[in-house]
């Protein structure tokens, strides 16, 4: 069931009331290190606004969609990984969603399958 606003971890990310080891933060993007990661580089990028998924995101504000991706290649360049990385939304429980709040994963440092999963 997806998070409410209120009990958003990813929104208390945004608001600073839970720490994050943040790695970029503007007026439209957080980006931190995933506490799991599932590659050498793992870093979670949310939109400062509150969207359950990334197809909600893409209808309400493609722009914003477009600088998660945009912030995410910035920071493949950053963490040496610009050669080839992935970037990854999960969307919907059916899909592998677990915090309802739009996040995009980029993934890096090592090599990957095709296909996923």
């Amino acid at each position: 069931m997806p998070d409410s606003r209120a009990d958003c971890l990813f929104c208390k990310i945004v608001a600073g009331t839970i720490p994050a080891d943040e790695v970029h933060r503007d007026d439209q993007v957080v980006a931190f290190r995933d506490i799991d990661p599932q590659a050498p580089t793992h870093i979670l990028l949310v939109p400062t606004t509150h969207y359950e998924t990334a197809a909600e995101m893409a209808a309400d504000d493609p722009h914003g969609l477009a600088a998660l991706v945009v912030t995410a290649g910035a920071l493949a360049e950053t963490e040496g990984v610009a050669a080839g990385y992935r970037l990854l939304f999960n969307t919907g429980a059916g899909g592998g969603q677990i915090i309802f709040h739009t996040h995009l994963h980029l993934l890096g440092g090592r090599r990957f399958r095709w296909p996923p999963g």
